[in-house]
């Protein structure tokens, strides 16, 4: 069951960070709107927290016929990449947009440094290699939605 559990927080918190702010910078570089971005992560937060739980449950379900670790791995992947994908709507609120948008990704690319290092850790691996391994993904998808953004506002207007 804990195995269960650690694969739906892992997978949760990795996805919720990576799809959230790369949409709230693909949305912040194309419209530079708080609403629209607010948006984004509140859809981000309910629709894609189920899409991805359900994922990861038929994929569970193709290997595993244990239903109650099956379970566990879901509700755990709904649950961490809901609260994780809403965290990313408090500065929103709290901040010009801007600067919402730039605490967003140093809250998310930590709490990446932070999942990462106890994972390499945990499996007794260096952390510096797993922890660029992943920031730099995260970057790349930061990148490319920002630039994403613009060229929809150039194209779309």
């Amino acid at each position: 069951m804990r195995l269960a559990l650690k694969k739906g927080f892992s997978f949760g918190l990795t996805s919720g960070i990576i799809t959230t702010l790369g949409l709230m910078v693909g949305l912040f570089s194309g419209t530079a709107s708080q609403l629209v971005v607010m948006g984004g992560i509140l859809t981000i937060a309910v629709a894609d927290s189920m899409s991805d739980a359900l994922g990861i449950h038929m994929s569970e379900e193709s290997v595993n016929d244990n239903h109650s670790q099956v379970w566990a791995t879901t509700i755990s992947t709904f649950i961490t990449k809901f609260i994780f994908s809403l965290t990313f709507a408090i500065p929103v609120l709290l901040f010009n947009l801007k600067t919402a948008i730039i605490i967003s990704i140093v809250w998310g690319l930590l709490l990446l440094v932070i999942i990462n290092y106890k994972m390499a850790i945990a499996k007794k691996e260096k952390p510096a290699k797993l922890i660029f391994e992943h920031v730099s993904i995260a970057i790349l998808v930061i990148i490319v939605t920002y630039l994403i953004g613009i060229w929809t506002s150039i194209v779309f207007k």
